[in-house]
């Protein structure tokens, strides 16, 4: 083992690759922090969160004032114990997005650190399932778009070889995203999965409306039909319809998706490392989901997700947004609809290092060392 001896933390901006319309918001940017971590032996891991743009500057003020000064002279290989140490230290906080997304940066660096001091890919460190899985994309399912555009990213996604596309719902009247729906269907056929995904807008009453359109459409799952702190009425929206209800990208605790797995609220985890805390969190997400027969379906930051749903058995899909293309030397590895893991150690992640420095925000980041 080795202590850390040098943490340097600092934050990009990246404007989305497409317009990005849901049903509560429009993805304006990025806000992108980074932390890297040098131990005594020289080695370094570099780990990053995201925001959708707000809210940036509060986790480059809570690494500057509160976390990382605590890293310096740790052991690097006892990452539980960090993340257990940096979230009590934050409880006044915890739980709540700003501090799970600052943990997130910590606790990526740090298992991008293990992983390439063990010289094995960060998948297989933690599982080594597969190598890799299916894609659904979700680039081309956004709510401003016309049902002529959503039909021809679907039949293009699935000329690809993707085996599913999400369409965004929220439509002011439940007949429009039925007829946005039904022509996507035809299109494309029955075998070929839809996603749908309301990000949180509808009331019970509403998305039980809403669900019978969805089992017209043999739609794979309702994606956060209601607010996801509402726990119960998500069971009670479960247990009044065939669709799977998927949640977990707005959810930041083990609470609560323990919650969600044990009232039967949930048939599609959807957890976030980002959101969640890191890969230390989600990983025991992905197994209490595995206990309860559940499926792991990750939002977002699929460079990143890439290798926790291969790590895993219970992930059937990794979600096609790509965002990070002019961070990196090369993409993520993709054939005819599939990702497939990096065999590099590390997070898989080809950063350009180069780029990355030409693209900080100045006066956000920082360093501190021994």
């Amino acid at each position: 083992m080795a202590r850390i001896t040098q943490v340097e933390f600092f934050m990009i901006d990246l404007k989305p690759k497409v317009k990005r319309v849901d049903a509560i918001q429009s993805f304006v940017s990025q806000e992108t922090p980074f932390v890297r971590i040098t131990d005594a032996d020289g080695a370094t891991g570099l780990g990053y969160s995201y925001t959708i743009g707000q809210g940036g500057g509060a986790i480059m003020s809570l690494l500057r004032e509160t976390l990382v000064p605590q890293l310096i002279g740790r052991e690097a290989e006892e990452i539980g114990r960090i993340w257990r140490d940096l979230l009590f230290s934050t409880h006044a906080t915890a739980v709540g997005a700003i501090t799970s997304l600052a943990l997130a940066a910590i606790d990526t660096a740090l298992w991008d650190l293990r992983s390439k001091r063990a010289k094995v890919p960060l998948w297989q460190l933690l599982g080594g399932a597969k190598d890799t899985v299916p894609m659904y994309t979700t680039e081309g399912g956004w709510l401003h778009k016309t049902t002529e555009e959503l039909v021809a990213d679907a039949v293009d996604a699935k000329a690809a070889g993707f085996s599913g596309s999400k369409v965004k719902i929220g439509r002011p009247h439940l007949s429009e995203d039925r007829e946005r729906l039904m022509a996507v269907r035809n299109a494309v056929g029955p075998e070929y999965e839809i996603m749908t995904d309301a990000n949180q807008c509808f009331s019970r009453a509403e998305a039980t409306r809403r669900a019978k359109v969805l089992e017209e459409a043999g739609v794979a799952w309702f994606e956060e039909p209601m607010p996801a702190d509402d726990v119960m009425e998500h069971a009670r929206l479960a247990q009044s319809t065939s669709v799977p209800i998927a949640v977990g990208e707005s959810m930041y605790s083990l609470s609560q998706f323990k919650d969600y797995l044990v009232t039967g609220a949930a048939s599609i985890v959807q957890v976030d490392v980002a959101r969640i805390g890191g890969i230390t969190p989600w990983m025991k997400v992905a197994h209490m989901a595995e206990a309860h027969n559940v499926p792991v379906c990750p939002h977002f930051l699929m460079e990143l997700h890439v290798s926790l749903v291969c790590a895993i058995p219970n992930a059937p899909w990794l979600e096609y947004i790509p965002q990070l293309d002019e961070l990196t030397a090369s993409g993520m590895r993709m054939d005819a609809g599939r990702a497939y893991c990096s065999h590099e150690p590390g997070l898989g992640i080809d950063w350009d290092h180069d780029k990355l420095a030409a693209l900080r925000i100045d006066g956000l980041g920082g360093i501190v060392a021994a």
